[in-house]
């Protein structure tokens, strides 16, 4: 579904120094409230996907709470699905009818959307799907909900991807220059016929899209944007979807700009009867184990019908910002440590110039070893409390014997933890380094 970064892929400092941002998937598919694919799960036809148009009303809508929520959580981005495969708008499209505007609502949703989250300081993007399940001329395909329909072929007879790919380029070049200066652009998703995709039938890439001219209006219209890496065509970050990288993710063996996006339960769109959550701690760990590597986390709520946060994700966002009011110098502006500097497995790291900092995924036995620090350290504190962690350096030449440590590599830094484990979600230690 990617296509990568080009290998001199670079962003903007703000990308890089948020490392954590908001995910919004909503659409008319929260009404059924069991997954944002749900046409293409149960395989509706457009006639029966209507009801949810004819009673989308977000009555509770209010972006602003959405953005100061977000803003305490950390996050310091935002990216709303404008559109997804639904082929559903969440603002007035002069290009369609297929919109906010036919709905009870009959508002713009995208534009207090933009309002309230500049309002808070945080940088504004949009999801715009390239598939449209509900477009006349897009046509049915392996991932289309009716591409079980009795005769297919029937049903393609008059469709024509290039007035589709014509409506597409329309609807961005709308979205560029309708709310100001967006600052990211996630498209989803090509899945172009080859070897590599077995069962893929009428598949999509960037000839359907005209990526190539696409991702050129793109950046004639908002000079500086980020794009992401679905077009079929190399984008200036890559984007790992549900799973946790293991490493630092390299293009031609070079590191690129990365970003997870990943979801608080098993659906990024609402859905009611999902409760497997992922727990607070965990997301904080996610999103550390993600900034060790020099990546980003994406992270999705999806809202209600009615326009609201559902409570557990209400809840888990708060939870966060708790940590996040501690520790948030430990995550907005930092990347992967300096090679060289290695701790324990149960532990991440992540640098921002003199400053170092150990998240302690596991809490040990009063002692934590760090490698490749030897005459650095100047100081050491728990970032909760700012309270001083005194340490020790390894010296190889002096025999341990009885409870003294030995067996030490030389230059290891050891600091003495205290043994009662701080009450926060994870751990951090803060390194001042002599430079």
């Amino acid at each position: 579904m990617a296509s990568g970064a080009n290998a001199d892929a670079t962003v903007p400092a703000w990308f890089t120094d948020a490392r954590f941002g908001l995910f919004v998937h909503w659409g008319v598919y929260a009404s059924a409230a069991r997954h944002e694919w749900v046409k293409n799960y149960e395989e509706m036809t457009s006639e029966q996907y209507e009801r949810y148009l004819r009673h989308f009303d977000p009555d509770l809508y209010d972006p602003r709470e959405w953005a100061r929520r977000a803003r305490a959580a950390g996050m310091r981005y935002a990216v709303l699905t404008v559109k997804h495969h639904d082929g559903f708008c969440l603002w007035d499209s002069a290009l369609t009818d297929y919109s906010v505007a036919s709905t009870p609502h009959g508002r713009d949703l995208v534009g207090p959307f933009v309002e309230a989250f500049r309002a808070e300081g945080l940088e504004v993007g949009f999801y715009y799907s390239l598939l449209d399940w509900h477009h006349e001329d897009f046509v049915v395909d392996s991932v289309h909900p009716q591409r079980n329909a009795p005769d297919v072929a029937a049903l393609n007879e008059g469709r024509d991807m290039a007035r589709y790919r014509e409506y597409l380029h329309g609807q961005v070049r709308e979205l560029l220059t309708r709310y100001g200066r967006i600052s990211y652009l996630f498209f989803d998703f090509s899945y172009a016929d080859d070897d590599h995709k077995p069962g893929v039938w009428n598949g999509k890439g960037k000839e359907e899209w005209g990526s190539e001219e696409l991702l050129a209006t793109v950046r004639e219209l908002q000079p500086g944007i980020v794009v992401n890496d679905r077009l079929d065509v190399p984008g200036d970050l890559v984007t790992p979807e549900q799973y946790q990288p293991v490493e630092p993710m390299t293009v031609q063996g070079r590191p690129v700009p990365w970003e997870a996006c990943q979801t608080l339960n098993g659906s990024w769109g609402y859905h009611r009867d999902e409760l497997r959550e992922k727990s607070p701690d965990l997301l904080v760990r996610m999103l550390v184990d993600g900034v060790s590597k020099g990546g980003n986390l994406l992270l999705n709520v999806g809202p209600d019908a009615r326009g609201r946060f559902a409570p557990s994700a209400a809840r888990t966002l708060d939870t966060i910002a708790d940590w996040m009011e501690l520790h948030a110098r430990a995550v907005h502006g930092t990347g992967a440590a300096e090679p060289g500097i290695a701790t324990t497995a149960d532990a991440r790291l992540t640098q921002r110039g003199d400053r170092l900092y150990v998240h302690l995924f596991a809490w040990p036995l009063r002692h934590l070893h760090v490698t490749g620090l030897a005459g650095r350290v100047e100081y050491a504190q728990l970032l909760n409390d700012a309270s001083e962690v005194q340490f020790t350096e390894a010296d190889p030449s002096v025999r341990a014997y009885g409870t003294g440590m030995g067996g030490l590599p030389a230059g290891t830094t050891t600091f003495e933890l205290p043994v009662v484990r701080p009450d926060v979600l994870v751990p951090v230690l803060e390194v001042f380094l002599r430079r």
